[in-house]
């Protein structure tokens, strides 16, 4: 770190911070909306609540796929707006500093969080969503040894219906219990008991539902009427249902890597709309990526304001360009997939387009003396500001005179 100035250290500090704060702010966010569905959707399965959190961690790469450039972007601009308010980047200026020389480690930053980016989304987050998509199959198949649903007729095979009214110590203790079972002879039983507990046996492909103080009838078509006992114990012996295995990773194109898409995109054994999908896929990666290298430019045109002003418009505009911009991908990538636009064309152009305009906003501020590249928007957002505060203080004084007047 010889090479980095005292200038390129203290602005090395006012990028870490928020950028850090920023990253795991928005990961938490994402992570907290998804952990509330997720719950919902493991309660209703019945499984345990731990795969929950193996789930939120096979989607912890994904996230952070998004939460990286966003990060870099408002580290990068409260960086610059804070030197910008306390006019420390005037003084900067005044020293023969220029912007270009200023954004030197704020693209230090760029470029390692690229380079990380770059391995997420093109390894580390194909594995982690196929995991994620395995751990909902188990989970929907019984696998995770998702429990029977307390209170719902359970259908545990073609020929064995379970209820069970309450069950108590981690489902060690049952009660309520109704159990029908018929064979293809068209025997059948119908048993209720007080209370039953579900044992293992040698083998893993059975267990035994054990029934306390209960009543069985039994019926044949050979029989002039159903048989009834009760009895004080009974043993039913239970078939699990055989699991079906997941399927291998790659069935989508989100589970592929980088050079797996390469290969699926030029293998001309496959279906054309696959590999235009692989294709689209692919390249949606790699603007995403690329579209990093272009933040530290965006930040500081949006992050100094006009002079004498403390406007955080271009804070909030940052924001929607970003969010504006991801969304005109996904568009894209589909368009592409279908094959209405050549996948590189779809994706590219729209990079190329939002590429030139913050190149525009960077000469501006950089270049342009006085220049200001979303002043008119600044100059908007003011007069808008300044309407709504009269409008508000004139509500106030009217209902003062009305006041006085009762």
């Amino acid at each position: 770190m010889k090479f980095l100035t005292a200038t390129d250290r203290y602005i090395a500090r006012l990028v870490t911070l928020p950028l850090v704060g920023t990253l795991v702010i928005a990961a938490m966010l994402l992570l907290l909306d998804k952990m509330l569905r997720l719950f919902d959707f493991v309660a209703a399965e019945g499984g345990p609540v731990s795969v929950v959190w193996r789930m939120l961690a096979n989607l912890i790469p994904e996230y952070m796929s998004l939460g990286i450039p966003i990060g870099l972007l408002l580290g990068i601009l409260l960086a610059f707006r804070k030197l910008a308010t306390t006019s420390e980047i005037d003084i900067f200026r005044a020293v023969g500093q220029s912007y270009w020389r200023l954004l030197r480690v704020p693209y230090l930053f760029a470029i390692g969080l690229a380079m990380v980016n770059f391995a997420i989304v093109g390894w580390v987050q194909p594995t982690s969503r196929y995991l994620y998509e395995e751990l909902r199959f188990d989970l929907r198949s019984g696998a995770l040894g998702a429990s029977i649903k307390v209170g719902e007729f359970n259908n545990l095979g073609d020929n064995l219906t379970v209820r069970i009214e309450e069950s108590r110590n981690q489902g060690n203790d049952l009660s309520g219990l109704f159990v029908f079972a018929e064979n293809k002879k068209g025997q059948s039983i119908s048993v209720t008991a007080e209370k039953g507990q579900f044992l293992r046996t040698d083998d893993p492909d059975t267990i035994i539902l054990r029934l306390t103080n209960g009543t069985l009838v039994h019926d044949a078509p050979n029989y002039r009427s159903a048989r009834v006992l009760s009895f004080s114990s009974h043993d039913v012996p239970i078939d699990l249902p055989q699991i079906e295995q997941f399927r291998g990773r790659g069935g989508k194109d989100r589970e592929y890597t980088l050079n797996e898409l390469v290969n699926v995109g030029n293998d001309a054994g496959r279906p054309k709309a696959e590999r235009n999908a692989a294709w689209a896929n692919f390249h949606f990666r790699m603007v995403e990526v690329a579209m990093m290298f272009l933040l530290p430019l965006l930040a500081l045109a949006l992050a100094i304001p006009p002079k004498r002003s403390t406007s955080a418009l271009g804070v909030f505009l940052s924001i929607v360009m970003v969010v504006t911009y991801h969304k005109i991908n996904e568009y894209a990538e589909s368009m592409g997939a279908l094959g209405s636009v050549h996948p590189a064309i779809a994706l590219w152009v729209p990079f190329l387009l939002f590429a030139a305009l913050i190149v525009w906003m960077y000469h501006v501020i950089a270049h342009v003396p006085g220049g200001q590249p979303i002043g008119a928007l600044e100059v908007f957002a003011a007069k808008a500001g300044k309407s709504i505060k009269k409008l508000f203080r004139f509500g106030r004084r009217k209902s003062r005179l009305l006041a006085q007047e009762g």
